[in-house]
């Protein structure tokens, strides 16, 4: 099945980036298996609208069906050939793949193709870049980066294949190429320890959040889904909202006051469909404040065609990264334009969800009032014992709890506190 007729809507001078000319892209997707038209359709229409984030206009696409993957070309000698004389007549820049390429298979679909191929991944790699701000975001990105182009490295000609010349840079008979990978990966090296040590400044961080007994809540979600709108409308937060995908790449914290007491809301990367490995392995040091956090808060865009689909990935990620297992409170957001007997279904296919319409203020209580319930349930009051000779028991659930009650006997310290369940479970030898 090929399809080539529908054309995008092409951005105006006016439209980008002060009349800056943008790429002319060209969208392919290959499906296989139980794949169904309808699901290509959608996965080809997302692929658009990361390639228009990524600042391309897509100018045609094709959605090919494949029983085997030629592992030279991916679709094969013959239909890359067809679609290069498609792509010529329409003045393409860049083909973009809706699927992941092998370095070999990119390298030759570009000598067919005769200008730039690049993958999903790659698009997703480009706007992370684009968005990163903080210090750690762009380490992140650019590790992942490299991590992706390590092995697309390839010589071109004569210019990647003679010896390079610099003193003291390499060995006798290294080739440019081969000092272009030592280069990266020296450079990979020394991004892994910044990122190692901004990590555990981030796990010192988060400790200390956990010493105010305040609970942690992470906004998960589908990417463009409504998570930083959601966070502004509970917390005030200001936090940057547009609407395209992938808006917020760097880490928000927020503080949220509920009836049963603090809590903090963390509001990070959203997911997509197959989200790059690359990605997710940079990005753990930020992801894992998800899976230390006590209560999920899943926002999932209510008007999107296949909220399933965005549901699914989002568990995926999460499956990846540990945290899959946790509390988690799903919120269908976008409800003032979703239609009202698609809200109806999700809701009641996923109890205890709640609707909410962010931008609009409506369903806000509802979700602080079971963010409140959860920080309930999730809170114990017990009592504790301390022989005198382990001060530092004492001193730990002074951190990690609030402390009710506390007496001097005549060989022990008598406590009764109130804390989260996970985080007292490492006391349970001093309890009573």
């Amino acid at each position: 099945m090929t399809t080539g007729g529908r054309q995008r809507r092409r951005l105006t001078a006016t439209e980008t980036d002060l009349g800056v000319v943008r790429q002319r892209a060209y969208l392919v997707s290959v499906i296989a298996g139980g794949i169904t038209d309808h699901e290509a359709e959608l996965s080809i229409d997302e692929l658009g609208q990361l390639t228009l984030t990524a600042g391309s206009d897509p100018e045609g696409e094709a959605v090919l069906r494949r029983d085997r993957i030629d592992p030279a070309t991916f679709i094969g000698k013959g239909q890359a050939q067809r679609l290069q004389r498609e792509t010529t007549a329409a003045d393409v820049d860049v083909v973009v793949f809706d699927n992941a390429l092998s370095p070999i298979q990119q390298r030759n679909l570009q000598e067919i193709f005769g200008c730039d191929v690049v993958d999903r991944t790659a698009v997703i790699l480009d706007i992370f870049a684009q968005h990163a701000t903080s210090k750690a975001g762009m380490l992140q990105v650019e590790l992942a980066q490299l991590r992706y182009r390590l092995p697309r490295l390839r010589g071109r000609g004569i210019a990647m294949s003679r010896l390079a010349g610099g003193i003291g840079t390499r060995g006798p008979g290294e080739t440019k190429l081969e000092t272009d990978r030592r280069r990266i990966s020296t450079r990979i090296t020394k991004l892994e320890k910044e990122l190692a040590h901004i990590g555990q400044v981030r796990r010192t961080q988060r400790k200390a959040r956990t010493s105010t007994d305040a609970t942690a809540v992470a906004l998960v979600g589908y990417t463009n889904a409504g998570k930083s709108t959601l966070l502004n409308a509970l917390t005030d937060a200001g936090t940057l909202t547009e609407d395209q995908l992938f808006s917020t790449v760097d880490p928000t914290v927020r503080r949220l006051e509920l009836a049963s007491g603090p809590a903090l809301i963390s509001d990070t990367v959203g997911f997509v469909r197959n989200l790059p490995h690359e990605l997710v392995e940079a990005f753990r040091s930020t992801l894992e404040q998800i899976s230390e956090s006590d209560v999920l808060l899943h926002v999932v865009d209510a008007s999107d065609p296949e909220p399933e689909r965005q549901i699914a990935a989002v568990h995926e990620v999460l499956a990846e990264i540990g945290a899959l297992g946790l509390p988690e409170l799903i919120v269908f957001n976008k409800i003032d334009i979703a239609p009202e007997a698609v809200v109806s279904r999700l809701t009641a296919l996923h109890e205890g969800s709640l609707a909410v319409s962010a931008r609009q203020g409506t369903g806000l209580d509802l979700v602080r009032q079971r963010l409140t319930e959860a920080r309930r349930a999730d809170h114990i009051v017990a009592a504790f014992v301390v022989p005198y000779e382990h001060g530092e028991i004492v001193a730990g659930l002074h951190r990690d709890s609030e402390v009710l009650e506390e007496s001097f006997e005549e060989e022990a310290t008598h406590l009764k506190v109130r804390g989260a369940v996970a985080s007292l479970r490492s006391y349970d030898e001093y309890r009573i």
